[in-house]
């Protein structure tokens, strides 16, 4: 399963509202694994009053927020059901994702530079894979991809050493 944006349509006026109440139930419902960056896009606006120039934000869409998600029953209930949200954009009941190219345009619009993944993990060290058709194989890092978020990792298949690469999200540190 892949992370990707979706769009959620929210009251009008209460886009900050849903980011601050969806962080708070991402956290109190256990799901940073599943639902990470919620986004309200916004872009400065220039203004002039009496000769001076003012800028403020203004947001691009107003209504909708844009959340960073891999999409299950679990997480779609916990967006779904947040309070001010009126539900995912998307065709009858199915939320439809944003490309990779729409979801960059807006996040570059924003001036918001895509946050790098905190990398907790360092080369030659023992990892186990939490997700995925490698699930529960365990490996040593080879390299780390800072840029792109994943890590090479030789894992033992059949006997001999197989280098895999792995997003950061689907591997964690054996203790």
């Amino acid at each position: 399963m892949n992370k990707q944006w979706y769009v959620v349509h929210t009251y009008s006026g209460y886009e900050n509202k849903v980011k601050a109440n969806l962080e708070r139930r991402i956290e109190s419902m256990n799901m940073e694994d599943k639902i990470f960056r919620i986004l309200v896009p916004m872009e400065d606006e220039v203004e002039i009053k009496n000769g001076k120039k003012k800028i403020s934000k203004k947001k691009v869409f107003p209504g909708y927020v844009l959340v960073e998600m891999i999409m299950t029953d679990d997480s779609w209930y916990v967006v779904r059901n947040t309070p001010g949200v009126t539900g995912f954009v998307g065709t009858g009941s199915r939320p439809i994702p944003l490309n990779d190219d729409e979801a960059n345009n807006i996040i570059k619009q924003m001036g918001i530079e895509e946050p790098r993944s905190r990398i907790d993990y360092d080369q030659g060290e023992n990892i186990r894979v939490t997700n995925g058709p490698f699930e529960n194989f365990v490996g040593v890092i080879e390299e780390i991809y800072p840029d792109k978020g994943k890590v090479k990792v030789m894992v033992s298949m059949f006997g001999r050493e197989t280098p895999i690469e792995l997003d950061f999200t689907q591997i964690e540190k054996i203790s």
